[in-house]
């Protein structure tokens, strides 16, 4: 099971400051849709899991800006689950330019499942893969 996810992105003009750079505030939707992309290619949506009951907040992100990313940069963003538990998926971040491969951008974060409450809650069996993916990677990694 693969639990990286690349998807292609071109900076648009509206993100962007007065000086041409991808504003900070435009990053965290690009992660947003790394995430959404490889939830997807595990084949569930944020829809579906929203219709069950099932609702992803960010706990926690940390972004460290290596690069300045520029309008109309062609980017490649990987995004990885780093560690699951029963309540919460860690993801990290790579960002590159796409031309020159030039890391730019790292990030980390946390989402935790809750109900429509807003209370803590596992995440769906449906999910459970990755984490069992991740840890018999990580028990073999310790042989």
């Amino acid at each position: 099971m693969n639990l990286q996810n690349v998807i292609f992105i071109r900076v648009r003009y509206v993100e962007c400051d007065p000086m041409g750079y991808l504003h900070h505030s435009n990053y965290l939707p690009y992660f947003e849709m790394g995430r959404t992309e490889l939830l997807r290619q595990l084949g569930i949506t944020y829809r579906d899991l929203e219709e069950r009951g099932f609702i992803f907040v960010v706990a926690r992100i940390s972004v460290n800006f290596k690069r300045p990313i520029r309008y109309d940069d062609e980017l490649e963003l990987v995004t990885r689950i780093q560690r699951q538990t029963r309540a919460r998926i860690d993801h990290v971040y790579e960002l590159f330019n796409r031309q020159s491969r030039l890391l730019l951008t790292t990030a980390e974060s946390t989402i935790a499942c809750v109900n429509r409450k807003g209370e803590p809650t596992a995440i769906p069996d449906d999910l459970a893969t990755p984490r069992e993916v991740l840890n018999q990677s990580s028990h073999t990694a310790l042989q």
